[in-house]
């Protein structure tokens, strides 16, 4: 129990000795020679202490000594005791006006004597608090959605100035931000976000450079993305352009054009980077039983594979155990442009599930070990909007929700019913769809053709859902490098501690 609580302590307190065992303590025995100021004598004490007064002369020079230390500054112990009186009033709102009040209050003092707390140890200054940043709990609370029920109050935790991390990817359908904090160990809480479909790589597979129509979307987009980073105090950040960039003649122009109008500078980086950052990004979606997993990442305009096997020692970063990756040139975008998105028949989406087959034929890479591939040692991870929406669909959900799709987990048999069921519909119905919309309605089945390739490629009785990527890689990878976990690490009070070592 916190000494400065103020509240009631154990009964005869924790350190009290045994008061059944017939020896009577100094306190005691004080009080009844009458030895304690304010206590009310007996007439036996009053005849005693006069006795001994009559019989011992006393000097004038003494009594001025004795009237001096009176009037003097009370002693450390008598401070100490009004400290913890103070406070036990102040916890009780009562005062030692009353008779009971006054009773219980002499009590209490008594056990804190000298300087002590209620349970015999010393008292301590207590721990100064990190400074509260009210500004930056004020930004971040207004960019919580007022029904999230997430709430940051100046009583409960307080932020900090630099914990704010940031992580942009500009690939060649999306435009995407995240603004996040670390909280426990390998996590971190998501403060805001954005998300545009720009098709920054519409007409890329066919002329090799990124039109301008494209570009002042993404250019628009881009600049949404810089009126929240400059609205908040990030510590690092890190922003990202992927493979329409990486491929278009014109790609570093339009980086240029980015730096003038928006004042950010977009990094282009290569396909082994992405892959790896994919991999960090659902590397808590990888269960402990897992020996073996293959990770896909679909995107517009490139698929990352990464082939994953864990031994018995699991590094803290899954990216570590990559064995063998790939990122073949074809994605969602490039796909549907070259075969057509709206009117997909099962001709076409063979066609388009032949030619990504082709390009997996040329990947060298081992089997993963036969007598696993139908056990729970062994499974996919899908992180992309083709198997995000899959999954929607097959919940059924009025509307794509987050938090139902991530990490769910979806049979051989059920990813091939849904896919079946899509390329069923028409582009109206796919459009319709709450979980597609207009702006996905042509290139979910692309993206279920280079699915569909991946599995025949890897046999798996079951695959995992991923609503994450290229961002939390990132976030996740910042905060390691940057000691952010370690940093914020909550340090247990002294009486926690104090009770799980046990009492003294």
């Amino acid at each position: 129990m916190d000494p400065d609580s103020g509240g009631e302590p154990p009964e005869g307190g924790a350190s009290a000795a045994g008061r059944g065992d017939g020896r009577s303590s100094r306190r005691r025995k004080a009080k009844r020679r009458g030895k304690i100021a304010g206590a009310a004598p007996s007439m036996h004490g009053e005849a005693a202490q006069g006795a001994a007064l009559a019989g011992r002369p006393q000097s004038s020079e003494t009594g001025k000594r004795k009237r001096r230390r009176a009037h003097s500054a009370p002693s450390v112990k008598e401070q100490g005791e009004q400290a913890v009186a103070s406070s036990l009033q102040d916890s009780e709102g009562t005062s030692s006006s009353g008779l009971g009040d006054a009773t219980k209050l002499h009590k209490r003092r008594k056990k804190a004597r000298g300087g002590r707390g209620l349970q015999g140890r010393p008292l301590v200054h207590a721990r100064p608090q990190p400074a509260f940043d009210a500004k930056a709990v004020a930004v971040v609370s207004s960019a919580l959605p007022h029904d999230s029920g997430a709430h940051i109050s100046p009583d409960t935790k307080p932020v900090y100035r630099d914990d704010f991390y940031a992580a942009l990817d500009l690939g060649t359908n999306n435009c995407r931000l995240l603004i996040a904090q670390p909280t426990r160990p390998g996590q971190f809480r998501v403060v805001d976000a954005f998300s545009r479909i720009v098709r920054l790589g519409e007409g890329l597979a066919a002329n090799g450079r990124l039109s301008e129509g494209a570009m002042d979307r993404a250019v628009e987009a881009l600049r949404v993305c810089a009126s929240k980073l400059a609205n908040r105090p990030i510590r690092r950040m890190r922003l990202i352009a992927t493979e329409a960039c990486r491929s278009a003649e014109n790609g570093q122009l339009f980086l240029d054009r980015v730096v003038r109008e928006t004042g950010l500078t977009l990094e282009i980086i290569d396909r082994e980077t992405e892959a790896r950052l994919a991999v960090s990004g659902c590397s808590s979606l990888v269960g402990r039983e897992a020996r073996s997993v293959v990770l896909f990442d679909i995107g517009g305009g490139s698929s990352e594979i990464a082939v994953i096997r864990i031994a018995e020692s699991r590094s803290s970063r899954l990216a570590n155990h990559i064995t063998h990756w790939t990122s073949l040139p074809v994605g969602v975008v490039t796909l549907s442009e070259r075969h057509g998105g709206r009117d997909v028949t099962p001709q076409v989406f063979e066609a388009m599930v032949t030619e990504v087959a082709g390009m997996l034929a040329r990947f060298d890479c081992p089997p993963v070990v036969a007598r696993q591939v139908n056990a729970d040692d062994f499974h996919l991870i899908g992180t992309s909007g083709t198997v995000t929406t899959l999954a929607g669909v097959h919940l059924d959900l009025p509307r794509y929700d987050r938090r139902k799709v991530d990490g769910l987990w979806l049979s051989d048999a059920e990813v091939t019913a849904m896919q079946a069921k899509l390329l069923s519909w028409g582009f109206e119905d796919r459009a319709a769809n709450p979980c597609i919309g207009p702006d996905r309605a042509d290139l979910v089945l692309a993206g279920c053709a280079i699915l569909e390739a991946i599995r025949r490629r890897w046999p798996s009785p079951r695959m995992r859902v991923a609503d994450r990527g290229l961002r939390e890689g990132i976030l996740t990878d910042m905060m390691a490098d940057d000691g952010a976990w370690r940093r914020i690490r909550p340090r247990r009070p002294n009486a926690e501690r104090h009770d799980q070592g046990g009492r003294r």
